[in-house]
């Protein structure tokens, strides 16, 4: 089963960091929230760095 990023939306600061890292999993919404989606395999690292990168910790994987 493929894993999936999520954001917390009320945690979410909208500093881009996690786009930044990982485009193709993460994109910001009309309120400048990001928004997580399936992760890729060959995006993983990725993934991982943004959840390590995010400064308030608003990003999971499941």
């Amino acid at each position: 089963m493929p894993k999936k990023a999520t954001v917390n939306p009320e945690m979410c600061i909208g500093c881009g960091l996690c786009v930044g890292s990982a485009p193709s999993v993460f994109t910001l919404d009309e309120e400048g929230k990001a928004v997580g989606a399936e992760i890729p395999a060959e995006d993983e690292s990725a993934v991982e760095e943004a959840v390590a990168s995010c400064p308030v910790g608003a990003i999971a994987t499941e």
